[in-house]
């Protein structure tokens, strides 16, 4: 079925439903008023008939003697008065042959029986059963139709005649239900009409409003068939089925629905794909649109231009770059001027040297902007990144040195200490001077032993036991390990934590390690005492752990060689700490920044991938060094 046809059945079925139920209301106070209406008029009729009877009584009886003990004699003289009383036959002649809703008229004694009737046959008989015309007042609208429109049935309108107080005679109009339905029936008419009248404007009506109400959907369909006439050609050459307007506009929504989904399918891939490369770029990049607004950053922007990724995304060029910087003049006054810049090198405020590139895309055909893009290289961390491949390449030699010295040590070792005790044993107890040089040679042996171990150890591969950990328990463990020695240093410990779990993909055992390396270092950095504070936060991908001390810093011409191994300024280091620690961040892909200020104290930062960001497996960070002076295990 159209819809056209639908919605015009619908209107149709609607106005029927509302007039239909407007005319029944109407229709049921019209019978109700009939009721009502017949009820007053026969009510009237039967008061001028005993008004009748009453002057026919008073007239055939007057000057007659009646004994009152004597009923039958009354009733004869009572009905004597009324045959002959020709007013009372008058007016129930007239009313019984002009009213439309009186059947009959009876007029009964005190005993019931029937003295005066317009049926002659009824007289002196008994009064006919009937129910009494209020029932019909005091029913309800159902029980009215079912009274007036079932079964011819007649209801009595009573008025009584009493005589000393005491029923005299009763007058009965009766009013039958046929007679109720034909005077009641020109009403009916009229509200049926009225009804047809309005199922006929209905549907005209509902034809038009079909047709207005499609007009809009018809438009639909010739723009959606502009859009969609070409991949339609392609994707499908049958003809399509005949459909009714609607359906074919549904069919095509359809159709432009999936193609964008499976558009935003593709798109969000793709973005997802770039964020992932943007996320992992040490350049910044910036695209602005051709109203200078930005629509794609990556994440290494925000450590050129000191601002959240989020607070850039939508805002213009202006806001973006801050006039109060040279890069950031820099870059202003090139996008106001739309000179591109070809990788300028800028020196910051704090000397670091960036390399800023510029370039303005345009269509190749009209040449219209269609946006920019900025480039910012920082040229240093080139230099880093050679540092730490070159500090990947030492460790890795140590670890293969250390490796072939180790085993090739350890032997001879154990056979310098086999000999020694037989020589021991020889020599005795008697020859002093000797056992103390043995006791001497012996010392030195165990404290090579335990040289040639650790060099094992730390060349040996490592074998992560990765587990989910919560590092906020990892850090709890360490600080409550540290706390002892800490206090007899007179150091005291401020720690930050954040109210959510910070969850990681890490060795436990060897990250305590790791840490309580960093936290003993800046505990004997500060042989006075001082605050050591330790804060752990994340950035989204990575858990961010600080430990900074208020010592006096490293020194500038031992920052390289922190991470060596066997590099230490303490006469009781042995050079492995940081090492250890440095190679630890690196087996759970993480990396380790210092930073460091004069006479101020120094700050280590741990970086350690977030177990719920599925970023894969990264190159180790670069170590990031600055100026500071003090003393490293």
């Amino acid at each position: 079925m159209r819809l056209k046809t639908k919605l015009v059945l619908a209107i149709a079925s609607l106005v029927l439903l509302i007039s239909g139920v407007v005319s029944l209301v109407y229709v049921t106070q019209l019978l109700d008023a009939a009721v009502t209406q017949t009820y007053e008029t026969n009510r009237m009729v039967a008061n001028e008939v005993r008004f009748a009877l009453q002057q026919a009584l008073e007239t055939g009886l007057k000057d007659r003697k009646v004994d009152p003990n004597n009923p039958a004699e009354l009733r004869n003289l009572e009905a004597e008065a009324i045959h002959d009383s020709p007013a009372l036959h008058a007016v129930m002649d007239s009313v019984n042959r002009y009213s439309l809703t009186v059947y009959d008229i009876n007029i009964g004694d005190g005993a019931g029986r029937i003295i005066e009737s317009t049926n002659p046959d009824s007289e002196d008989k008994p009064l006919p059963v009937r129910s009494n015309y209020k029932l019909l007042l005091n029913a309800d609208a159902l029980e009215l139709y079912r009274k007036v429109f079932g079964p011819p049935q007649v209801f009595d309108v009573v008025v009584p005649l009493d005589r000393n107080g005491e029923p005299f005679a009763t007058v009965h109009v009766g009013a039958r239900t046929t007679l109720l339905r034909e005077a009641y029936a020109p009403w009916l008419r009229e509200a049926l009409t009225l009804t047809g009248f309005a199922l006929g404007a209905a549907l005209i009506i509902a034809l038009l409003l079909s047709n207005l109400a499609l007009r809009p959907l018809e438009e639909i369909s010739m723009q959606l068939d502009y859009w969609t006439a070409a991949s339609e050609a392609e994707e499908d050459s049958e003809p399509a089925p005949k459909q009714d307007t609607p359906e074919r506009v549904s069919t095509k929504i359809e159709r432009i629905g999936q193609r964008m989904r499976n558009v935003e399918e593709v798109f969000s891939a793709l973005r997802e794909n770039l964020d992932h490369i943007l996320g992992n770029l040490q350049d910044g990049i910036l695209l602005f649109s051709s109203d200078g607004r930005a629509v794609l950053v990556s994440e290494a922007a925000r450590r050129f231009l000191h601002i959240e990724r989020g607070r850039i995304l939508g805002q213009h060029a202006q806001e973006v770059f801050d006039e109060f910087t040279v890069l950031g003049r820099t870059l202003r006054t090139a996008f106001a001027a739309g000179k591109p810049l070809a990788h300028q090198e800028v020196q910051t405020e704090t000397g670091r040297l960036v390399q800023v590139s510029l370039d303005f895309i345009y269509e190749n055909d009209t040449r219209q902007g269609l946006g920019a893009l900025v480039t910012l290289h920082d040229l240093e961390s080139m230099q880093e990144i050679e540092s730490e491949l070159e500090l990947s390449r030492r460790m890795a030699a140590i670890g293969r040195l250390t490796s072939g010295v180790g085993h090739e040590v350890k032997n001879p070792i154990n056979a310098i200490v086999v000999h020694l005790e037989l020589l021991k044993n020889k020599l005795g107890e008697d020859n002093a001077p000797a056992a103390r040089h043995l006791e001497v040679i012996e010392s030195e042996i165990h404290r090579l032993d335990r040289v040639v171990q650790t060099l094992v150890d730390f060349s040996r591969p490592v074998e992560l036991q990765l587990r989910e950990q919560d590092l906020r328990q990892v850090i709890g463990d360490v600080l409550a390990l540290s706390n002892e020695e800490l206090s007899t240093r007179d150091v005291k410990l401020e720690t930050s934590l954040p109210p959510h779990p910070v969850v990681a993909n890490v060795d436990a055992d060897l990250l305590k390690q790791a840490v309580l390396n960093i936290i003993q270092n800046g505990a004997q950095a500060m042989p006075d005492g001082g605050h050591l504070r330790v804060t752990l936060q994340d950035d989204k991908k990575n858990a961010v752990l600080r430990i900074s001390d208020e010592g006096t810093g490293i020194p500038d011409e031992i920052r390289d060689k922190i991470f060596d191994l066997y590099f230490t300024t303490k006469s009781e280091g042995s050079g492995i700490g940081l090492a250890m620690t440095y190679r630890i961040l690196q087996l759970h892909h993480g990396g380790v920044e210092v930073e460091s200020n004069v006479n101020r104290g120094t700050e280590f930062v741990l970086r350690i991938p977030l177990a719920s960001a599925e970023w894969g497996r990264r190159h180790p960070q670069p170590v990031v060094t600055g100026n500071s002076e003090g003393s490293v295990q």
